[in-house]
């Protein structure tokens, strides 16, 4: 189900850590209790951050597009993975549309779609690259490092379905999260498999949204392990007014900025944390590591410069900030070569099938580490055949670091399962 990943050690959450190893058999069951009454997403990755004292997800990423991230080693297992969805979605499943973000020019991003054909491909399926570009209107080679390459090709809609000339998909795979809104060609689809689906995509899709649930499942999982809840659930609260270009509803994000640091500070004074506590706030919506802050104290933002205004202000496609998500900062004691580093971990159906370390030189334990300078180090896979190692002294076995990195991502993803059930426009209503 998971497998271990071979990377330095670092923090000392050994309590936590001994505690799941010790309940390894009643978290296992739990998660397939779960899985029997909830469908996962078809990929994931998520970034955890591991303080220390506490080990919680801080964003979870339904279109993940690190994929060229992974080592070779991981790959037979993300095919596995990929044929046990298809068998539960679409057993007799042929053809595989995937449609890839429009900015094609990216090569570290081909590289990732390159990855997933090669996945879904060795996983029994013919796969083949439409794009919501308009201006692709006849087959296009995007070149690949290496000397490889791509070919995009305009989508064709009909009536009730989408696909390509000659090319009719059973599925259809977005590795596009919509923040530019969604295209009508995607819309009434009810022939075919559209995954994820668009209420998953950010033209809908709201952060608050998912630690609703994530706060949910971490009170569930925390009554089976009994402890608190807050050492795998950060605190978050929201608000819905917001345009820093104007300098408008500041006041709001002041307030709850103030109101969060206190709980903070209350929990660090339980747990006999000296750290000085801080908040992150970022888009309610949005990726790519745009329109995020580090606060530490609610009259910082009494004096943010034009500059950080601007950041604030605008996301991926030139999309307003209007909702903000003000989420507990949990500060990373990783590293890797004495650079600031955070594990993500990257799931497909409900398996974890790898991850990486998002590693920036440039950054602090408190701060955004998805910018630009970011590299990626893969979490290399160590020998077969082990898993969690029973009787190892925590802290001392990076197996069970990362079998512990593993059921928070899968938390996380357990998550994002109950908040597109409970957005889903389409979703069945009894009274």
């Amino acid at each position: 189900m998971v497998p271990h990943l071979v990377t330095a050690l670092n923090g000392p959450i050994n309590e936590l850590e001994a505690r799941m190893l010790d309940s390894v058999p009643a978290i296992e069951r739990w998660f397939r209790l779960e899985w029997m009454e909830h469908t996962p997403p078809l990929y994931t990755s998520v970034d955890v951050r591991n303080a220390g004292f506490k080990l919680a997800p801080v964003d979870t990423n339904l279109f993940p597009g690190g994929w060229n991230n992974l080592t070779p080693e991981m790959l037979p297992l993300a095919v596995q993975a990929a044929m046990a969805a298809i068998e539960k979605i679409c057993p007799e499943a042929k053809n595989l549309l995937l449609i890839p973000e429009k900015h094609t020019r990216n090569t570290f991003y081909l590289t990732n779609v390159a990855r997933l054909v090669q996945i879904f491909t060795q996983a029994g399926l013919n796969v083949r690259l439409g794009t919501l570009d308009p201006e692709v209107t006849a087959p296009t080679e995007l070149a690949l490092p290496g000397g490889d390459t791509l070919t995009v090709e305009p989508l064709i809609r009909t009536q009730r379905r989408l696909g390509l000339k000659n090319f009719d998909p059973c599925t259809i795979l977005l590795n596009n999260d919509l923040s530019a809104g969604i295209p009508p060609v995607l819309e009434g689809l009810h022939e075919q498999y559209l995954l994820p689906p668009l209420h998953a995509g950010w033209a809908v899709r709201r952060k608050t949204h998912h630690f609703q649930a994530y706060e949910e499942v971490a009170k569930k999982f925390s009554k089976l392990m009994g402890m608190d809840p807050w050492l795998i659930n950060p605190m978050y609260t929201r608000c819905g007014e917001v345009n820093f270009g104007e300098g408008s509803g500041i006041e709001c994000v002041q307030t709850n900025v103030d109101a969060l640091l206190g709980k903070i500070r209350r929990k660090y004074k339980e747990y006999g944390i000296n750290e000085k506590p801080f908040v992150i706030v970022k888009a309610d919506n949005g990726t790519y590591g745009m329109g995020i802050m580090t606060v530490r104290d609610a009259k910082q933002l009494e004096e943010i410069n034009r500059r950080t205004r601007n950041k604030m202000s605008v996301i991926k496609d030139g999309q307003e900030v209007t909702e903000v998500i003000i989420q507990e900062g949990v500060p990373t004691c990783e590293r890797i070569n004495e650079a600031v580093a955070e594990p993500v971990v990257y799931m497909l159906d409900r398996y974890v099938v790898g991850g990486f370390y998002r590693v920036h030189a440039d950054r602090g334990i408190d701060e955004n580490l998805n910018s630009p300078g970011a590299q990626f180090v893969p979490l290399a896979f160590a020998e077969s055949g082990h898993m969690a190692r029973a009787g190892a002294k925590p802290g001392a076995s990076a197996p069970n670091r990362f079998y512990m990195y593993g059921v928070v991502g899968r938390l996380a993803m357990l998550a994002a399962s109950y908040e597109l059930e409970a957005t889903d426009p389409d979703a069945e209503v009894y009274n």
